[in-house]
């Protein structure tokens, strides 16, 4: 079940589908191809980044690359840590991972490191916006 909505044009709506993606990412189960549960977990960076962009009021493309959302908060002054930077490499699972024979199949210690990527993003940006409300 979903948690309370929010307008689309904030923060916590933003956040709630990076978490609604995030879930969906860890839903491993057979016959779920793992490159799918891994665009889950890009789209729950790329919606965690999108979150924190409308929190620092700062306009952004409706685009996959993260290298672009994360240019986009630097710039904007935020202080991207290294870890969170890695992140944008889950970038390739938001188009080409999608469709068969365009990549190769992604392995189990592929998955498990986007899913680890996703979650240290997620994290961050909710630490980042709790710590601001306060």
């Amino acid at each position: 079940m979903p948690h309370d909505r929010f307008p689309p044009d904030t923060p916590g709506e933003w956040m709630n589908r990076a978490k609604s993606n995030l879930i969906q990412a860890k839903s491993a189960q057979p016959g779920v191809y793992l490159e799918d549960l891994c665009f889950n977990a890009q789209q729950a960076v790329e919606k965690s980044l999108k979150a924190l962009l409308i929190h620092r009021r700062v306009r952004f493309p409706y685009v996959h690359d993260l290298a672009e959302l994360v240019h986009l908060l630097e710039e904007s002054g935020e202080k991207v840590p290294a870890e969170i930077i890695e992140a944008v490499k889950l970038t390739d699972y938001a188009v080409e991972a999608r469709y068969p024979g365009v990549t190769e199949p992604v392995t189990s210690v592929e998955y498990e490191e986007a899913l680890a990527l996703a979650g240290e993003v997620y994290l961050w940006v909710e630490r980042l916006l709790k710590t601001e409300e306060l």
